[in-house]
């Protein structure tokens, strides 16, 4: 057996033990303990937010590159619908076993020092769920023209149908490579290790965004699915040498008889059938998107990926920190601490979703004009676009919610539990698509995801709740000046908006003058909500300002 337990967590863990109260024999056993840490968890969350702020900056370039070249056409209603079974395979197969069923069994061995074990059991899941990506890609690959006919866009014209059955075929591959990447990560997370898995993403989105800039020009579409394949291999070769370092030994397997296999079995079923449904409730998105006319299947995209940056930046790099931390809290019984984990990632998540919903219901026109319309992507383009993200963008604090919910289910090897809501929550979101679709349009669509989330994210805090226990009157104290603060920043919003709206318009706009007027009004609206916040005492703001007074008189020292 080897002996990495006894080795000194790695850089990120000191955060979390300082911020959280756990030391290397916490986390893994008959380790030392570790000397007294001199950062909080809220800097890693800090710097892997940085990193998901940079790929989905990267991201949002992608698609102002693809809007500017393809704009809200056939084709990229094409481009869009050959990734959904793609995505399905990947989320479904590799994401689901490296997430909630992987890294808490991966875990649990690695905190009772069996490194050994933890081995065996990682090569055994990367064998099979890549022998099994495989073999379904073969078959989807077979059935791709079904597929797309009957299933994910019936009503796409006849040449986008042909573009898009075969840029889903090129696509196939993309699902092995990622899953490789997402099994990386799932292994560097677990040992605490978050840059890697962090910058993997970033270079994926450039590797596409330089597809779609040298690439498109001369092949379409089919040069920036070059460009996604390209990106998904550098996925998982930026995180091999992180891998290489954690001491894990690698030696594929297809044998049932590994330490801790069922157990990730066990986990995995009910994962698989909520992503599954999951992912089936955005190929039913796509479907009704393209009985809506062209661009339908595009502007729900765009508006979607408009709405992930936040979400991303925020939802994912808090969920990606504290799980790790509240799985070993849970593995060590300590419901204290892992209530205290939870609510300090729900803190930051709240601070900021709230007043960003808003910003982007107020603004959504603006940053549509500011943003994206160029090239191909016209005026109509942009209320196309711009239409759903309203209703989208009302929902956002549920989207992040759910996100970090799910995963402290997860941490309680509870996959059951955020499975069950989400099926039930895809057959209300399926049924209230087909209700609205009619009258409201691909808009309906949106409607009908944000409100079925709304209603998803209700259901686990509630059966949370019961499971924990409750945060306590301060917390709804605090929550209740968020919404106080939010409510005036939402006054000054909407004064600034249908005026920003007419400067950030026209066919030929200065594109630095928009962006200068989006960041004032940005700006002013986000001083509005921090000096809310400062007047109505809340901690955060406080700690805020006093940071910026330290630092003004330290200047001024200086000077």
């Amino acid at each position: 057996m080897t002996t990495r337990s006894n080795a000194p967590l790695p850089p990120w863990s000191e955060d979390i033990v300082d911020e959280f109260g756990l030391d290397e024999g916490n986390i893994y056993p008959g380790a030392a303990p570790a000397p007294s840490a001199t950062s909080s968890m809220a800097k890693s969350a800090v710097i892997i937010g940085v990193a998901f702020l940079a790929s989905r900056l990267l991201g949002l370039l992608r698609e102002i590159v693809l809007a500017n070249r393809f704009g809200t056409s056939s084709e990229y209603d094409a481009y869009v619908s050959a990734f959904r079974i793609p995505d399905l395979l990947f989320l479904v197969i590799m994401s689901g076993s490296f997430g909630a069923a992987f890294i808490p069994v991966f875990g649990g061995f690695l905190a009772r020092g069996e490194e050994d074990d933890a081995d065996r059991l990682a090569s055994a899941v990367i064998t099979w769920t890549a022998l099994t990506t495989i073999v379904l890609g073969l078959i989807t690959f077979v059935f791709a023209g079904p597929l797309m006919r009957y299933v994910v866009a019936p009503d796409l014209p006849p040449d986008a149908m042909d573009l898009a059955i075969k840029t889903m075929r090129m696509l196939l591959l993309s699902p092995l490579l990622l899953g490789m990447g997402i099994a990386a990560k799932g292994i560097l997370e677990t040992h605490l290790q978050f840059t890697l898995p962090a910058l993997a993403p970033v270079v994926y989105n450039l590797a596409i965004v330089l597809a779609a800039l040298f690439l498109a020009p001369e092949y379409g579409i089919e040069g920036v699915t070059i460009g996604v394949l390209i990106g998904a291999l550098l996925h998982v070769g930026i995180q091999i040498p992180g891998v290489i370092r954690t001491g894990m030994r690698f030696r594929p397997t297809l044998s049932r008889n590994v330490a801790g296999l069922s157990e990730v079995g066990i986990l995995l079923l009910p994962r698989v059938i909520g992503q599954a449904a999951f992912q089936i409730n955005f190929v039913a998105v796509n479907h009704f998107a393209s009985q809506t006319g062209e661009g339908g299947v595009s502007a729900l995209n765009y508006a979607w990926q408009m709405l992930m940056l936040p979400n991303g930046v925020l939802a994912l790099s808090i969920s990606t920190v504290v799980f790790p931390t509240m799985a070993a809290q849970f593995e060590l019984g300590d419901v204290d601490a892992f209530r205290n984990t939870l609510q300090r990632g729900l803190r930051p998540l709240l601070l900021l979703l709230i007043p960003a919903a808003i910003g982007l219901f107020e603004f959504r026109t603006a940053l549509f004009q500011t943003i994206f319309q160029s090239g191909n992507f016209t005026a109509d383009s942009t209320i196309l676009a711009s239409e759903p993200l309203a209703f989208l963008a009302l929902g956002l604090v549920w989207y992040g919610l759910v996100e970090v919910l799910a995963r402290t289910f997860y941490a309680m090897k509870d996959t059951v539990t955020p499975v069950a809501a989400g099926i039930f929550i895809i057959v209300v979101n399926i049924v209230l698509s087909k209700a609205l679709l009619g009258s409201m349009g691909h808009v309906g669509l949106a409607l009908a995801l944000s409100v079925s989330t709304g209603i998803e994210a209700f259901i686990l805090i509630v059966i949370l709740r019961r499971r924990i226990g409750g945060f306590g009157t301060e917390f709804g104290v605090w929550l209740s000046k968020i919404v106080m603060a939010t409510a005036v920043m939402a006054l000054v919003s909407a004064l600034l908006a249908p005026k920003l709206d007419r400067l950030t318009a026209g066919d030929d706009p200065n594109r630095i003058i928009q962006l200068g007027m989006l960041a004032i009004a940005v700006g002013a609206c986000a001083a509005a909500y921090f000096l809310a916040a400062w007047l109505l005492g809340l901690p955060e703001a406080r700690n805020g300002m006093n940071k910026v007074r330290t630092r003004v008189r330290h200047l001024a020292r200086i000077g």
